[in-house]
């Protein structure tokens, strides 16, 4: 028997109480427009925030997530903390900061549509500045002293754009490589 979404869990027991979405948001510290996103299903929200909407509520938070593996939320974070930091190994090996998570993105990405949208979006940032780096290694015989600065700039925009990721989706579940050229394209 597959449990209901998040979702209907919150607007059932919200309804149940008679509360509208305004009256949660005073009852609890999470915002009128998350719980309206957390409704429409466009965010996934951390287990901080169902904990505080189901205080709120005055039900327990397995009432708004029945979690038949407790542990699926802790393997989730790993499965999207594995794509957003693998791609460091290609400092080690040449072009792994691409193939690594496409190997694991093609592998878990009919699991999970976070693990498809991270995997997705790491493999188009690698490719893109695996280009770019590319790129900056070929303008070095027309311009030898402008490339050791080019070459610089892209290596520190990809490690600090990585790190950054990390944290967000550690947090959040989304992640955002700006300047990223689309190489695998949504299926939707």
């Amino acid at each position: 028997m597959k449990s209901k979404p998040l979702s209907e869990n919150l607007i059932y027991h919200r309804k149940l109480k008679g509360y509208t979405q305004e009256i949660l948001s005073e009852k609890t510290t999470v915002g009128v427009r998350t719980i309206q996103r957390i409704e429409k299903e466009e965010v996934q929200p951390h287990l901080q925030t169902v904990k505080l909407l189901a205080v709120g509520l005055d039900i327990e938070v397995k009432d708004l997530i029945p979690l038949e593996n407790p542990n699926e939320e802790n393997v989730k974070r790993g499965w999207i903390l594995l794509f957003h930091s693998i791609p460091f190994i290609g400092f080690l090996i040449p072009f792994a900061n691409i193939f690594m998570p496409f190997i694991f993105w093609s592998i878990k990405s009919k699991d999970n549509k976070a693990y498809d949208m991270n995997g997705r979006a790491v493999v188009n940032f690698q490719c893109t500045i695996t280009l770019l780096f590319i790129i900056s290694l070929l303008l070095f015989f027309p311009f030898p002293g402008y490339n050791y600065f080019l070459t610089a700039a892209i290596t520190l925009y990809a490690i600090t754009t990585s790190i950054y990721n990390i944290f967000k989706s550690l947090n959040s579940g989304t992640c955002y490589y700006p300047l990223s050229i689309h190489f695998l394209k949504n299926k939707e």
